[in-house]
């Protein structure tokens, strides 16, 4: 009897952490890139009140320590999935491997192979089953990490701005890999680089981010 199994064709965790990994070592007083791929010197924010600024969202995601951090425990999470999928999908491979080889030897009656074969695609259902479910909740760790991090920004932002009274805060994408290019979608292209707040932004972040933290090893 021939069984046709497609287990070889079976799902696996497809979900790709996109972590920005663009790592900066911008600070400020260091040479940096504006949004024309112009080298400037970093400058602390000295926008008048009034004045349209904007934030350099890609360095502020590669910077921002809670980001990071959640990016790390998003990061293990998935690696763990990954794994114990591979041992999962090569455990059902080998014990493909070992019912075909029987099969073809002729080392199975009729009846024990096709008991044998319904066991094998219960387990492959089942694994499928599992892969799409660890799959969903990578999605939704995805998710949740990108709204507490899009949340912080967004809240951090609208508290600053009470304080500096701009008119409009412009979130950009700058040069993060250093190699002058800029895309032409970006909302900024080129500006006056008194209007960049992003480094000013980003050390309010991570002030807070790192005084949460401490407030809350301290409980």
């Amino acid at each position: 009897m021939k069984t046709t199994f497609h287990f070889l064709g079976a799902l696996a965790v497809s979900a790709v952490v996109a972590f920005g990994a663009v790592s900066c070592n911008q600070t400020k007083g260091e040479a940096t890139e504006s949004p024309a791929g112009e080298t400037t010197e970093a400058v602390d924010a000295s926008a008048p009140k009034g004045a349209i600024v904007y934030v350099d969202i890609t360095k502020v995601m590669a910077e921002y320590d809670m980001a990071n951090d959640l990016r790390a425990v998003v990061e293990t999470k998935v690696q763990n999935i990954q794994a114990e999928i591979t041992r999962r999908e090569t455990n059902l491979a080998n014990a493909v491997n070992k019912y075909q080889e029987k099969a073809q030897k002729g080392l199975m009656t009729r009846t024990v192979a096709e008991t044998e074969a319904q066991k094998l695609q219960q387990q492959e259902i089942e694994f499928n089953n599992y892969a799409n479910q660890k799959n969903n909740e990578i999605n939704e760790e995805l998710l949740v990490m990108n709204n507490q991090i899009n949340d912080a920004i967004a809240t951090f932002i609208k508290k600053y701005n009470e304080e500096k009274q701009y008119a409009m805060i412009i979130l950009t994408q700058g040069d993060a890999e250093g190699d002058g290019v800029v895309s032409l979608s970006a909302p900024v292209i080129t500006a006056d680089p008194t209007l960049d707040i992003t480094n000013d932004v980003l050390a309010g972040l991570n002030e807070e981010y790192i005084a949460s933290k401490n407030e809350n090893q301290s409980k």
